[in-house]
C-alpha cells in the first residue's frame, strides 16, 4: 500500500473479525456470522465484489491475555 493511499481503501482482514468463521465445507469454506453467508471466497471480497464498499461491519478480535 502507498504512503499517500487512505487507510480506508484496505479490505478487513476477516481473520482478524469476531464475525469470521471457518464452515468446514468445502465447498463453502467461510463463513460470515454478521452478514449470515458462506462463501467459496473470503467474505470481504465477497462483500467488496457485491455492494462495491467494504465490510461495514468488521469488529477487531480481542487479543487473548496469556496468563
Amino acid at each position: 500500500m502507498e504512503k499517500d493511499q487512505p487507510a480506508t481503501t484496505c479490505r478487513p482482514n476477516c481473520y482478524a473479525c469476531v464475525h469470521f468463521y471457518i464452515t468446514h465445507e468445502p465447498s463453502h469454506p467461510y463463513g460470515c456470522r454478521a452478514m449470515a453467508f458462506k462463501s467459496l471466497y473470503n467474505p470481504a471480497l465477497v462483500v467488496f465484489s457485491s455492494s462495491g464498499t467494504q465490510c461495514q461491519l468488521f469488529q477487531l478480535k480481542k487479543k487473548k491475555d496469556p496468563g
